[in-house]
């Protein structure tokens, strides 16, 4: 236990010393919300969001951007890299087994994640008046099951990509799609009718998260997807993963 414990505190200094991935993982996200705020037109109600001011609207899309870069690009990049760099295989020697590298990198993101989310909440109720989450419970069944499943495809990115440079190619191309069908580039009222119903069932469930923060909960339907999501794929990534 103890040198699972010093394990997490060197992944988690070695994720905070790069300071790309803790500005876009962590605070850019907020960040974006904080700037559209500063435009007071975008804090007044508008009948084209249903009569929410455009930064209640688009407060849940940006929570995909933490979720996504870092299960997405982060966690099967640092994974792959660990692999493609032999240190998998020389912990095989160690009393530390390979998994536990695993077990710590998911922690290490899953914890960034979760503070990611809580400043941009906390940012949007507290500094410009976003009401808080309506239904707290499934706002929080949403994020475990929603970040798990996200999570699960780049554990399978990392079980299936040999190399670091391929794993950040497919990654960056998982983090684009996340964000088009979770409405960040564009408000689903803009989008096509097909686009936004498969959004609804795309990790990490941006209308759920929706749902709960400004409507009348999540549909246990997209729940119950995403968790199978994270399940299977979770499943099939351990059954898959290669340890050298």
């Amino acid at each position: 236990m103890r040198a699972l414990t010093a394990l997490a505190r060197t992944e988690t200094t070695l994720f905070l010393r790069d300071p790309t991935g803790v500005l876009i993982g962590v605070f850019m996200p907020t960040a974006i919300l904080v700037a559209l705020g500063s435009v007071p037109a975008l804090r007044e109600p508008s009948a084209t969001f249903g009569g929410l001011r455009f930064v209640d609207y688009f407060a849940p899309p940006l929570l995909a951007v933490s979720i996504a870069v870092l299960g997405l690009q982060s966690l099967p990049i640092g994974l792959v890299t660990y692999r493609e760099k032999g240190v998998l295989r020389r912990m095989s020697a160690t009393p530390l087994r390979p998994w536990a590298v695993l077990l710590v990198q998911l922690l290490v993101n899953l914890g960034t994640v979760a503070v990611a989310t809580g400043l941009m909440v906390a940012v949007a109720v507290l500094g410009l008046g976003v009401p808080f989450p309506r239904h707290p419970l499934g706002f929080a069944v949403t994020f475990v099951v929603g970040t798990s499943a996200v999570f699960a495809i780049g554990l399978l990115i990392a079980a299936l990509v040999p190399r670091a440079k391929l794993a950040n190619g497919i990654g960056t191309i998982g983090f684009m799609a996340l964000l088009f069908f979770g409405g960040v580039y564009l408000p689903k009222f803009l989008l096509p009718e097909v686009v936004v119903r498969i959004g609804e069932f795309v990790p990490p469930g941006i209308e759920a998260f929706a749902d709960s923060w400004t409507g009348e909960g999540p549909v246990p339907l997209q729940l119950a997807v995403l968790a199978a999501i994270a399940v299977v794929t979770t499943g099939v990534a351990a059954r898959l993963f290669r340890w050298e």
